[in-house]
């Protein structure tokens, strides 16, 4: 009999491969979609176009759509601007880092 941390296991590993498994074939349709940048959403980080979602007005790079997913799936969030709350010390994070550096750049 399998346990409830079994099942879990089992699906972040099939969502793993199901979720890396979309970049490769963006990648394989569209080779430069590996080097397209955009800044996620969810992150706020700048990654590359390929194995990236958009779900309504949020686009979601392709680590970022792996925690939605299981989210969903494991029923942390109902929906996309729930996932998005949930998120936002993530993004603020990156954003501070990303001022951080900036400010270093401009110093040198």
């Amino acid at each position: 009999m399998t346990n409830n941390k079994d099942d879990k296991e089992q699906i972040i590993k099939d969502m793993q491969q199901v979720i890396h498994q979309m970049k490769l074939d963006d990648i394989e349709q569209d080779p430069n979609s590996e080097y397209e940048l955009f800044d996620c959403s969810a992150c706020a980080k700048e990654m590359p176009i390929a194995g990236s979602i958009q779900y309504s007005k949020y686009r979601l790079c392709n680590d970022c759509v792996l925690m939605y997913e299981l989210a969903l799936k494991l029923n942390k969030v109902k929906n996309i601007e729930e996932f998005m709350q949930k998120t936002e010390d993530m993004r603020l994070s990156e954003l501070c880092n990303f001022i951080k550096q900036d400010k270093l750049k401009e110093n040198n």
